[in-house]
């Protein structure tokens, strides 16, 4: 199934209190470049995502932006710094004996001088919270997906119907170019009985002329050689496998057949026909350049 490298796909979900929400765009390019822009305090991930765009797409541009709220998910602990608790406590027993104080010391007292009580983040799981981004992007690869072999359902429609149409003038050039050099003789023997003024005309050297011709204007090879290439460029359309590259240098022989023709022809009639033919031609190589 023919695939467009352009596409687009969003997923959403909240895995173990996180909203993680991925989208995926890309665009043409010649080759796979993929960038991945995530939280800093997640960039572990990206390699991770990477991976999964490798598995999925064969070339374009892609860009994967990764959100992830963490504001259910957030866990603070608290801790008490013992040492530096001891130590307050013990300069304040101090002060209640030399001053004669009563020793009411409290453990609210102690808490609120500085860094005695620390609070810090829990640890994150970081293996865990890769697999949950890896299967939110894997959703959204999945959408994006789907949009691509839809757009590419519709180019694979396009192209195919070009090609019917570049097959149809291939057979009215195989079928007019026997003509033009029966044409060509029916006319080599007029002027000649004209130039020459009488009804004894050599035959024989209209013949020569007529098959030297003939050779000349001969497109047999490049028609066989061209519904050849049409023929590929249609089982790619049916192919499974990633085929752009393919097809973009498959057309380019079409397209050098086509001029080879149009370089040989005379005929007013078929130089009409391969105007059209490399029209055809033309479009199909700017659907190509979407192609996957």
């Amino acid at each position: 199934m023919v695939k467009s490298m352009t596409g687009y796909g969003r997923a959403r979900q909240t895995r173990d209190r996180r909203d993680i929400t991925v989208e995926v765009r890309s665009v043409n390019n010649r080759y796979l470049d993929c960038t991945v822009k995530l939280p800093r305090a997640y960039i572990f991930a990206e390699e991770s995502i990477k991976s999964l765009v490798q598995k999925s797409i064969s070339r374009g541009k892609v860009d994967v932006f990764v959100t992830i709220d963490t504001t259910a998910a957030d866990e603070t602990v608290v801790a008490v710094n013992r040492p530096l608790a001891e130590g307050y406590h013990k300069a304040l027993s101090e002060l209640c004996e030399i001053f004669s104080l009563p020793d009411n010391i409290t453990a609210t007292a102690l808490a609120r001088f500085p860094d005695v009580l620390t609070v810090t983040k829990a640890e994150e799981d970081i293996e865990s919270i890769a697999n949950d981004i890896r299967a939110v992007a894997e959703e959204a690869l999945a959408a994006h997906r789907n949009m691509r072999s839809v757009e590419g359902e519709k180019l694979a429609e396009d192209i195919s119907g070009r090609l019917d149409t570049i097959e149809r003038i291939t057979g009215i050039v195989e079928q007019r170019s026997p003509q033009t050099v029966a044409e060509y003789r029916e006319k080599l023997g007029s002027r000649m009985r004209e130039v020459l003024q009488s009804t004894t005309i050599d035959e024989s050297r209209i013949l020569t002329e007529a098959a030297i011709f003939a050779d000349k204007v001969a497109v047999d090879e490049e028609t066989v050689r061209l519904r050849s290439h049409l023929s590929q460029l249609r089982q790619m359309l049916a192919s499974d496998e990633p085929m752009g590259r393919k097809m973009d240098f498959l057309i380019q022989e079409v397209n050098r057949e086509s001029n080879t023709i149009g370089s040989k022809c005379s005929d007013i009639a078929i130089a009409k026909e391969v105007v059209n033919l490399k029209a055809e031609v033309e479009k199909i190589r700017e659907q190509v350049q979407n192609i996957e």
